[in-house]
């Protein structure tokens, strides 16, 4: 069973026993997490959600990215800005697609 869910703004494809990286959620490490918001599952798609559809996820990790290097500069203007930046992320494991 596959099934298309959105959180944090994007948009995942997934089928029973995937692990994805999302945004970051406030959830402890271990702890159960339920999407309601399923666009697609198995083909039905939903106006917009997919009435009485669930996706439940276990928290594996919270982490942060690889670095990457931010840098601005204006030519001829002396300006130069240089700044690193990590984006914040949960690692899931999905472990059971629900339609009723």
């Amino acid at each position: 069973m596959k099934a298309i869910f959105v959180t944090g703004g994007k948009q995942y494809y997934v089928a029973e026993g995937d692990v994805i990286y999302v945004e970051k959620l406030d959830k402890e490490v271990g702890s159960t997490v339920t999407f309601d918001e399923v666009l697609m599952v198995d083909g039905n798609v939903g106006n917009p959600y997919v009435d009485g559809a669930k996706v439940e996820a276990t928290v594996e990790k919270q982490g942060r990215g690889k670095k990457i290097t931010v840098f601005r500069y204006k030519p001829k203007k002396k300006y130069r800005l240089k700044k690193g930046h990590r984006q914040p992320y949960t690692k899931l494991t999905i472990k059971k697609i629900i339609v009723k």
